[in-house]
């Protein structure tokens, strides 16, 4: 922000703090008031600083989510890089049949697509939802904004790219604002990180950790259930 979009040093961490409260992410706002620049260098640069070495494998977690009959997908507002990076590093990568994240919901243009296959894509089917999301909410648009949680669209989105029934989904986030968005596209919630439930919360679970003794259904239910996970160190940099 201070080299390429040459701003005041004093005044980048209100501006970033600001962005993030009304857009959902640094990127997105600044994309949203007119701002170029490259998608892949601004990725680059935030995450490349961050301190990956500290964090460790979580041999439990791990085991709960291998434990899980459900499908279980991550969706995050981070590029894949970062994305694989976390869970490569806590050991999770391979408890996930499938990554949303932000080059999914924001490729260059409808026909480019992340080249890793455990990473979810834009489908025919997923560009006319898009397109009709847009059209109906009128306060989306594709081709200049990023799409991202905490919004609604982003969640509905996501859902398309999912292909699965909302009605069927449990959504688990550590953020009040996308447990309410959440709430709003038609999913059972779980707010992580606190005992309290906040507004659109179905649960609230302290500790992912606990999760077997907060909400036994989840080892209990049959049929074709989905979750939808963002592990907490996943948004760190996103949502911190």
């Amino acid at each position: 922000m201070l080299k390429h979009l040459h701003m005041e040093e004093s005044e980048v961490p209100k501006i970033c703090l600001d962005l993030y409260r009304e857009y959902g992410t640094t990127m997105a706002g600044l994309k949203a008031l007119g701002y170029e620049f490259d998608n892949d260098e601004f990725h680059a640069y935030v995450h490349g600083r961050l301190p990956y070495e500290k964090l460790k494998p979580d041999p439990v977690l791990r085991n709960l989510l291998l434990s899980m009959p459900q499908r279980k997908i991550v969706f995050t507002n981070a590029d894949q890089a970062h994305a694989h990076q976390i869970l490569d590093r806590l050991g999770l990568k391979d408890c996930f049949d499938g990554i949303i994240c932000f080059e999914t919901l924001n490729p260059p243009n409808y026909t480019d697509v992340p080249t890793d296959n455990h990473v979810l894509t834009w489908s025919n089917s997923f560009n006319k939802a898009c397109d009709k999301i847009e059209s109906e909410s009128g306060c989306f648009n594709s081709k200049t904004q990023i799409l991202c949680k905490p919004s609604v669209e982003a969640i509905e989105a996501a859902i398309q790219v999912a292909n699965v029934d909302p009605r069927k989904m449990l959504f688990f986030d550590d953020s009040a604002r996308n447990i309410a968005s959440g709430k709003a596209a038609g999913l059972d919630t779980v707010i992580v990180g606190r005992s309290d439930l906040v507004p659109g919360a179905d649960h609230a679970l302290n500790s992912i950790h606990n999760i077997k003794e907060a909400l036994p259904e989840i080892w209990e239910v049959e049929g074709d259930q989905q979750l939808m996970i963002q592990p907490p160190a996943v948004e760190t940099m996103v949502l911190a």
